[in-house]
């Protein structure tokens, strides 16, 4: 890509969108172009098809989804799994129907089944079954990454997906009610703290293990991938380290100066038992992490009290 070039971010209001337009245009990049949902409805394929057609950009970057916790997946597995196939079918075949020649398409671990080998590597993709409470999603974003594989094979075209671990960042959700577990956490301290420090109820036994990336570092992945063709048509995107759940709440707690106790309810789901990412073959190619966990919570806590009478509650 050139400095120049136009380059369509779908999603670019959200934490991943909006982290990947700042790191194109702190890199030079003058061409971006973005459409809010009530501009560019991506779940309808005519309106795709004529806005994709119009622009003809020379990338697209799918960071639009459907996203939320185990909360929301396990409510509204309908929406999770429809909505977000719509949103990624439209823009594939936009792009591939309209000649574009490179697209970059974004996903999550959650890809993996439940209990594959750790840590996860790209070949461990559809060999076991999935984690129950979210496989709407990865069965959506599956079908994302064999089509952008089909057109590869096929069309010898630059398509490529990146499978971050878990993020969190600026512009995050912390909806209690559809947020995934770093924001809630940093939600629920925060407002037992201004509660006389009531106690957390936090869900599950805090033995999973979970690892979690700046939505700034995954950011950077992207302009990784938009300046280079990458070999192969599937990448994990993380920091090679994970941490307990437990170990995480009382960092999150530390942080934020909660001085109350944290409960258990293990009546909830853990959900998956380990989930760390081999990003190896991304760190060969020259991408590696920046921002340390303790970190990127400082900074995202900073971001949450500056920010936190513009929050939208989001209720699906």
């Amino acid at each position: 890509m050139k400095k120049d070039s136009k380059i369509y971010i779908a999603g670019h209001t959200g934490m991943v969108g909006s982290a990947t337009w700042r790191a194109l245009k702190d890199n030079g990049y003058t061409n971006l172009i973005g459409r809010r949902s009530a501009e560019l409805d991506l779940r309808d394929q005519l309106s795709v098809y004529e806005f994709v057609s119009k622009e003809n950009p020379d990338c697209i970057i799918n960071a639009a989804a459907r996203v939320g916790g185990i909360l929301a997946n396990n409510e509204y597995p309908y929406q999770f799994l429809m909505e977000n196939l719509q949103i990624q079918n439209n823009l594939i075949d936009a792009a591939h129907q309209n000649g574009i020649k490179k697209f970059i398409f974004l996903g999550s671990s959650c890809i993996y089944p439940k209990l594959a080998p750790q840590p996860l590597k790209e070949e461990y993709l559809l060999t076991a079954p999935l984690e129950p409470t979210n496989e709407w999603y990865a069965i959506a974003k599956i079908a994302g990454v064999k089509a952008c594989q089909a057109i590869r094979k096929q069309y010898k075209k630059d398509f490529v997906s990146l499978m971050p671990t878990n993020l969190y960042g600026l512009f995050d959700n912390f909806d209690l009610q559809t947020s995934h577990v770093l924001p809630a956490m940093i939600r629920k301290f925060h407002d037992a703290k201004l509660n006389n420090n009531a106690d957390v109820i936090l869900w599950g036994s805090g033995t999973p293990m979970r690892e979690f990336l700046h939505v700034d570092d995954m950011a950077r992945s992207v302009l990784f991938a938009v300046e280079n063709v990458l070999p192969e048509y599937l990448y994990n995107v993380g920091t090679g380290t994970d941490i307990t759940i437990k170990d995480l709440a009382e960092t999150v707690q530390s942080i934020v100066g909660h001085q109350g106790n944290i409960v258990w309810d293990t009546s909830k789901p853990d959900g998956t038992p380990r989930k760390l990412m081999d990003s190896s073959k991304l760190n060969e190619l020259g991408w590696q992490p920046e921002i340390s966990l303790n970190q990127g919570i400082t900074l995202t806590y900073q971001w949450f009290l500056e920010n936190q009478n513009n929050f939208k509650e989001v209720h699906i």
